[in-house]
């Protein structure tokens, strides 16, 4: 405790000196400010440290599956993790704690600052698709075209851990209308209410029309498939208490760890409530103002 105060103390400290000094706000302590925040990581850490948070806990992430690069570069801290090599980080489930949303009606904000290079690929949160049937609980991913969502941001939802009948995948996220641009810095997020998934592209969110679902006819009761919006994505069941690591850059498949992030991650943060669309738009503003 005393540790996770000095560094919050730290961090306060050098958000006032920048502001005084050069006008410009601190990334990291504007965004440790925000209400309902439950875990930022800034990736400062060198390779071979585990990755620590800024919120209700240090949440450390090991890395798991080799060293992961610290590249000096960055919209929050500097410095990014450079995933690219079936890398990634995770925190067991026992040491979840506050990262552990759930329930009926709980809201969620995931959000991340990615530089990505193509690929479907898992940012980060509680998501597993094969253990004990599944354990998906709440993930942001990037181009998941399967259902309508190539090289935009997608946000998973599940109440159960499973699939989604009748079909053998997930199908339930949002996918902004925008697209990624590969190579380029990008702030992407979700949020849940508990009634919809909503995906943003730098701090944007633009709703998507009804449109046919690839890869849904010919199941039972659905000759000519599913019709519907992809943002945002009615979803009225809430988020499941289903037991999943936390993992950043992949997430448990059948075949073991896959949807390997391909990229820079930048800053990845938690919030247990729904960050509307004006501070949305002003987070964006305010750290990706140099890229």
């Amino acid at each position: 405790m005393a540790g996770k105060n000095s560094r919050c103390a730290l961090i306060l400290f050098v958000f006032i000196w920048v502001t005084e000094a050069t006008g410009r706000q601190d990334p990291v302590a504007f965004l440790s400010a925000k209400e309902g925040l439950v875990a930022l990581w800034d990736f400062r850490e060198p390779s071979g440290m585990p990755r620590k948070a800024v919120g209700k806990g240090d949440f450390p992430l090991e890395e798991r599956n080799g060293r992961i690069p610290r590249v000096e570069e960055g919209p929050l801290s500097g410095y990014a993790a450079h995933l690219d090599n079936q890398s990634f980080f995770s925190l067991p489930h026992d040491r979840t704690g506050a990262l552990n949303v759930h329930g009926k009606m709980q809201g969620i904000t995931v959000m991340a600052w990615v530089k990505w290079y193509g690929m479907t690929g898992f940012v980060g949160g509680m998501w597993n698709e094969y253990t004990d049937g599944g354990k998906r609980q709440y993930g942001l991913f990037v181009d998941l075209p399967h259902y309508n969502g190539a090289n935009q941001v997608c946000g998973h939802v599940s109440a159960t851990g499973g699939p989604t009948p009748p079909f053998p995948y997930s199908c339930d996220y949002s996918a902004s209308k925008q697209q990624l641009t590969k190579g380029q810095w990008h702030v992407i997020a979700f949020t849940y209410d508990g009634t919809y998934i909503k995906s943003y592209l730098d701090g944007e969110f633009q709703e998507r029309p009804p449109e046919p679902i690839k890869n849904t006819k010919g199941f039972p009761g659905l000759p000519e498939g599913l019709v519907h919006s992809k943002n945002p994505y009615y979803f009225p069941d809430g988020i499941g208490n289903n037991g999943s690591d936390f993992t950043v850059g992949a997430v448990v498949l059948q075949r073991g760890m896959g949807n390997f992030f391909n990229g820079l991650i930048g800053g990845l943060a938690v919030f247990d409530r729904v960050v509307e669309a004006s501070e949305m738009q002003e987070i964006s503003r305010m750290t990706m103002r140099l890229h």
